[in-house]
């Protein structure tokens, strides 16, 4: 069943933070995590090297502090700098369900460290986790908010074994269905503008996550960062990006194919500080934000004509 959702729509979408503000009365945070994970495409299980776009951080907060300590001061910061009154523990850097069951439990309990703890987000890929994972996760975390985030990136097989990701897209079906059964929110990590994807394909991937228990979608686009496969087939022109004005319609056209209830966590994703090549309009986040909250305003006004 889909939890409910509380939340008022604002800029013609479910925002992740008036979400957590009606849900739970108060400004929200969550706290980037970087608990030492690896990732079965990284250490040889499935694959090496990762996914083609992925860097040597694979999108982590490099962090390298306990548990508790990065909490304690990231709860300290979003206190004074964005006036949180309640937190998440956002498990971010590689496959955060990827270690025995024992481990998983150390790590995770770590970030209980108070009641404004209301919630986790956990992310990881589909293929990482299982029935024994989730009943480990809902026993530690009972009470609060669970978010299951999983990469998905794109619903064809084709572009995910063209990116080397070395799982299916049933597997985020299993991953999606099993989570929900069990009461969590799933959330689906989504990029737009991978290698061989055209408009119609891009998509179908929204097709896909509007018939399965998806609460909430993280949208991403693809942006070329230096030692990496992707950087390569850039270099040698094989590969062109999404420009801003293409990318923020391919948003609003996808949130306006999704339930009015599902929870938009991101419009763009934030490249890393060093070593962005392309595309270049990455680093105006705003911008980009601004032009798809206008092409959704535009959409909304025609059909209402």
């Amino acid at each position: 069943m889909r939890p409910q959702v509380l939340s008022s729509q604002q800029n013609n979408y479910l925002s992740f933070s008036s979400f957590l503000k009606s849900h739970f009365g108060a400004k929200v945070y969550k706290i980037p995590l970087n608990a030492g994970f690896s990732c079965p495409n990284r250490d040889g299980k499935l694959g090496v090297g990762g996914c083609i776009y992925c860097d040597h951080a694979g999108s982590g907060t490099g962090a390298v502090s306990s548990i508790r300590e990065q909490m304690l001061s990231g709860m300290a910061w979003a206190r004074l700098r964005r006036k949180a009154s309640y937190f998440i523990a956002y498990f971010q850097s590689y496959s955060n369900t990827y270690a025995p069951l024992s481990v998983l439990e150390k790590i995770y309990s770590e970030a209980l460290v108070g009641p404004e703890v209301v919630g986790v987000a956990i992310g990881t890929r589909p293929d990482c986790v299982n029935a024994e994972i989730l009943c480990l996760i809902d026993r530690v975390f009972q009470g609060r908010m669970i978010w299951m985030e999983y990469g998905l990136q794109s619903a064809s097989d084709k572009t995910l074994k063209l990116i080397n990701r070395h799982h299916k897209s049933e597997d985020f079906a299993v991953a999606a269905r099993l989570s929900a059964s069990m009461g969590f929110r799933v959330c689906a990590h989504v990029i737009f503008g991978l290698p061989g994807e055209g408009d119609e394909e891009m998509l179908d991937t929204i097709r896909f996550l509007a018939g399965l228990p998806v609460h909430g979608v993280k949208f991403h686009q693809l942006y070329v960062v230096k030692d990496t496969p992707m950087y390569r087939l850039y270099k040698h022109g094989d590969y062109t990006p999404l420009s801003q004005e293409k990318y923020a319609a391919l948003v609003a056209n996808a949130i306006s194919m999704l339930s009015p209830d599902v929870v938009i966590q991101r419009l763009v994703g934030d490249p890393p500080d060093n070593g962005l090549v392309a595309p270049l309009w990455s680093t105006c986040k705003g911008d980009t934000v601004r032009l798809i909250e206008k092409m959704l305003l535009e959409k909304q006004t025609v059909s209402a004509l």
